[in-house]
């Protein structure tokens, strides 16, 4: 029965080859644009690679500290994560590190503006950085505040012309390093940077002593499985640290997220609450995609009509040999799904030429995305859903023709 209807779709396609252009073209720009976002999404929210053990981590980007006349919203403290969160039970690693900072880089008569994040050895622990030269800072370059530095492939070559630069020293911010290190370039957010530096070089002791700061915490239990214990443990060590704050908020909030959660938390502005809103962002993402799919799908349903239309004397025949409205039915959204899913083919093959034009283009800096399986899946899925929203209504409408109508040619 397959093998019928995909010939007899076949000669269909061909019997109006602009009008099977037309169609493939909506399904494949409409493919590409759902193909590359979710592409995008996936290495955004599920992670591989740096940040492989994502599934066994949870983050803390801010604290937030509550009371009757004002609320201040701002990154940990290094106080809070040396005193408190190291001290956790259910936590197998605690990594601290600044967010991203612009600082200056003076190489011989030039000046360069480059990301610089500053961390503790643990951090180069939980993230699987690719080596492609040197070592990594380790616990003792930590503790005794050695000016080590770890630079990425693009920055080694944009200052140095090479990526042979260990033992070289670097001018970062008015202090100088030596490079210890080249990793391979990296856009995920708790990796994202130039160079990398211990925590212990900031000019200042005083950072040991704040509540509120400029830093990230990722929280790694021994697998999966303790990331509810460590949420948990977490809710009393906050009441701890909002008992000893010398300021006396009457609240303190922090929440340990995965990535999706710290994404939504952010997006949605739910500091005061458990909930993070993911699933909401998650509905409201594919409720856009569907909307975004509804256009060309309409657009669809009535090149379909049309075709459809064309086929009144076929439909007249089969009925008045017996065919059903059903076997009609499921002829035409067969012949449908089929020329979506050749679409879904070619969308799937442009949306790979897409990523790899976006990987290469430096339009977003160390950008590196690529359809994985998952994403070619979501492809098959859309074409199917797509075949059939764009398929049923046309074919109904033309299954229900009185056959001796239908053998005259009339709609």
């Amino acid at each position: 029965m397959l093998k019928n209807y995909f010939q007899i779709a076949c000669k269909v396609y061909m019997r109006r080859k602009l009008f099977t252009a037309i169609n493939l073209l909506c399904i494949v720009l409409t493919m590409v644009v759902l193909l590359v976002v979710t592409a995008l999404l996936q290495a955004t929210f599920f992670p591989t690679g740096v940040e492989g053990k994502s599934e066994r981590f949870l983050q803390i980007g801010t604290v937030t500290q509550v009371s009757k006349n004002s609320t201040r919203r701002s990154p940990l403290g290094y106080k809070v994560i040396d005193q408190y969160l190291r001290k956790m039970k259910t936590v197998e690693k605690v990594a601290a590190v600044t967010g991203p900072e612009s600082v200056s880089v003076y190489q011989k008569d030039s000046v360069n503006e480059i990301m610089m994040r500053r961390a503790d050895a643990e951090y180069w622990q939980i993230l699987d950085f690719k080596l492609l030269s040197g070592r990594v800072p380790t616990e003792e370059d930590v503790k005794l505040g050695r000016f080590v530095a770890v630079i990425n492939e693009s920055t080694a070559k944009k200052i140095f012309g090479s990526t042979t630069v260990v033992s070289q020293k670097i001018n970062a911010g008015g202090q100088q390093f030596e490079i210890i290190g080249v990793v391979e370039d990296v856009l995920h957010m708790n990796a994202f940077a130039d160079i990398w530096v211990p925590v212990t070089t900031l000019p200042s002791s005083q950072y040991r002593e704040q509540y509120s700061g400029n830093f990230t915490v990722m929280l790694m239990g021994k697998s999966a499985a303790d990331l509810p214990l460590i949420r948990d443990e977490l809710l009393q060590v906050v009441k701890q640290v909002n008992a000893d704050e010398p300021t006396h908020w009457d609240h303190t909030y922090m929440w340990a997220d995965s990535k999706l959660d710290f994404f939504a938390r952010g997006i949605l502005s739910r500091d005061e609450v458990p909930d993070s809103g993911a699933a909401q962002l998650l509905a409201g993402v594919v409720f856009f995609m569907l909307l975004f799919m509804l256009l060309p799908a309409l657009n669809l349903v009535n090149l379909n009509s049309g075709r459809i239309m064309e086929r009144a004397a076929e439909i007249g025949v089969r009925k008045a040999f017996g065919a059903s409205n059903r076997e009609l039915v499921k002829q035409f959204v067969m012949e449908n799904i089929l020329l979506c899913l050749f679409g879904a083919l070619l969308g799937l093959m442009f949306t790979k030429l897409t990523l790899i034009w976006l990987s290469n283009a430096d339009l977003i800096p160390y950008l590196k995305v690529d359809l994985s399986f998952a994403v070619f899946a979501y492809g098959f899925v859309i074409a199917i859903v797509f075949g059939v929203l764009s398929g049923v209504i046309p074919a109904w409408k033309m299954s229900r023709l009185d056959p001796v109508l239908a053998l005259k040619g009339a709609a």
